[in-house]
């Protein structure tokens, strides 16, 4: 008989400050999910890492891919206030300003950012959220683009801008985050699109 003092075996009970059983389990299924992949990782790894009963996992989580659609929920907001960044008549450096912020936001997500997208191929439900966050950062860049340039130019140059910084910014977070040259990269095609829009206003 195990003595009712002996606590080895007992599910971790948080303290105050601590994070509560959800957000444990949210943890230990994007470090296993990230480690081992989807499929590979039975709700029971992910209780005994979070120190929870398996029954506590069930319970916040009816399915095992709702915990997917859970760990899109901590991804940092994309949302950027475009007064925070743009330059008036410069569309290079506003656009460099806006994917700095979006840079220090998603510095501590690259992990979790590469596994969503990674599942979200077999996951519906999490490629409607991505897609829902993808189509957020092209209004806002979209946003920063039409402020820098406040003689305008063509909507559908603007659009295509858009969608192309979007692409390159969601490619860098999702799967080529710590490139060596990514951020040279990433420099250069800002200025490319800053000079394709600035022909096109002209």
């Amino acid at each position: 008989m195990r003595d009712r003092n002996d606590t080895s075996r007992s599910p971790k009970t948080p303290q105050a400050g601590e994070p509560n059983a959800r957000d444990r389990i949210l943890a230990a299924a994007e470090e296993l999910f990230a480690g081992s992949g989807f499929d590979a990782t039975p709700t029971s790894r992910i209780a005994e890492r979070a120190g929870v009963p398996k029954g506590l996992v069930h319970y916040y989580f009816k399915r095992k891919p709702d915990l997917l659609v859970a760990l899109v929920e901590r991804l940092p907001t994309e949302w950027v206030d475009a007064a925070r960044v743009v330059v008036p008549g410069d569309v290079a450096a506003s656009l460099h300003r806006l994917v700095d912020v979006l840079d220090r936001a998603l510095d501590s997500s690259a992990m979790l950012s590469h596994l969503l997208w990674r599942e979200a191929d077999t996951h519906p439900a999490v490629l409607d959220l991505l897609r829902a966050r993808f189509d957020l950062l092209v209004e806002q860049i979209r946003a920063v683009i039409a402020a820098a340039l406040p003689g305008g130019c063509a909507d559908a140059d603007v659009d295509s801008a858009a969608h192309l910084l979007a692409s390159a910014v969601s490619y860098r977070h999702s799967v080529a985050r710590h490139a060596e040259d990514g951020q040279q990269t990433m420099h250069r095609e800002l200025r490319f699109l800053a000079d394709a829009l600035a022909a096109g206003a002209r």
